[in-house]
């Protein structure tokens, strides 16, 4: 349960003596008060909740409304390309748009150890904040609590995710139809490799950054398009092979995809050899495929490419006719072999 007021202004401590006060215990009660009013109030501005409620009261637009919940918890929390303050913006707004929805409202829940340093978190918040107003969504409520030392490693995150699916969008597994063409939004592997770089401290000879970024305003240009979009996934945990699985088993499809058609930078490729991982399971924040009729293809490509993160979208593969919930991978030599659901991840903590 979320304590009264959690955006609510109190009467403020000098900012110094809270610093100290927090550093030493983690703080509470007044203290709190005080940091949520000079930090989260400062940059969630006055959209949370109104005084003497415990939460958002919304006008809700017309439309069947969609709901998404995810927790943070990536180390480090500030990586190439991003920090967790921006992807769980990011990654929730995004997890709305694989719905069809519009995203309009968020969530923050924010769980610190004792000791987390002050400056810090206004890094976090004010990444949280900045992406917030970049992808036009409001932070509307929220909750904070501190944890002993040594029981929290810094800080997580959990969100939740409020948006509107207008009249008319049916997007899911169940949609997908053989003949359908999978539409890959970008190149693959920056996020997973570039966290891995952080956490690690290696050196790449080709800089590698997150992918980290919000898709939402390319799946409204397809909707604004007019296409028919069957189904959406982002490529998150698990990376392109890990989403093409459970799509192909959950609608109970055969989907075969080129290898030569996947873009992975070459940054990515010669960490992926160094390190003995597969570009086709790391893990991306900024990308998602879209299943799309086959006459359709072609301008779905012209709708994405002109866009913000949106240049390097591909045309990778089809669903076939074939044994329901397999996925084929032609491999530039000109073989096929099965892209299994990886029964593990490469790399924990890292959303």
């Amino acid at each position: 349960m979320t304590d009264p007021n959690p955006f609510e202004p109190a009467c403020p401590l000098p900012i110094a003596r809270r610093e100290r006060v927090l550093l030493a215990h983690g703080g509470g009660g007044q203290l709190m008060n005080d940091l949520i009013k000079d930090l989260f109030l400062e940059h969630f501005g006055p959209s949370g909740p109104p005084e003497g409620h415990d939460g958002a009261i919304l006008e809700l637009p017309e439309g069947r409304l969609a709901l998404t919940t995810d927790s943070y918890v990536v180390q480090p929390i500030v990586f190439p390309g991003g920090d967790i303050g921006a992807m769980a913006v990011h990654g929730t707004v995004n997890d709305l748009a694989m719905c069809g929805a519009r995203p309009l409202w968020l969530t923050a829940g924010f769980i610190l150890e004792e000791g987390f340093p002050i400056a810090d978190l206004r890094r976090v918040v004010e990444s949280m904040a900045a992406a917030a107003r970049e992808t036009g969504v409001r932070i509307v409520t929220g909750d904070t609590k501190v944890v002993d030392r040594g029981k929290g490693d810094g800080i997580y995150i959990n969100t939740a995710g409020v948006g509107v699916v207008p009249a008319g969008r049916a997007v899911s597994p169940a949609a997908v139809r053989p003949g359908d063409v999978v539409i890959l939004s970008g190149d693959i592997g920056r996020h997973g490799i570039a966290v891995m770089a952080g956490r690690k401290g290696i050196e790449l000879e080709c800089d590698v950054e997150s992918d980290l970024a919000p898709v939402h305003h390319l799946t409204e240009a397809l909707f604004g398009a007019g296409l028919s979009v069957h189904c959406l996934r982002d490529l998150t945990r698990g990376g392109l092979a890990s989403a093409l699985n459970e799509i192909a088993r959950s609608a109970g499809a055969a989907i075969g995809i080129v290898e030569e058609s996947v873009p992975v930078v070459e940054g990515v490729r010669a960490a992926c050899e160094l390190l003995g991982f597969d570009p086709l399971y790391v893990a991306n924040e900024g990308r998602f495929i879209a299943f799309v009729p086959e006459e359709e293809a072609d301008r779905a490509l012209d709708v994405l490419r002109p866009l913000p993160n949106g240049d390097g979208a591909r045309a990778i593969g089809r669903v076939e006719t074939g044994r329901p919930g397999q996925v084929r991978l032609q491999t530039t030599l000109g073989t096929t072999r099965l892209l299994a659901m990886m029964s593990g991840e490469q790399l924990p903590r890292i959303c």
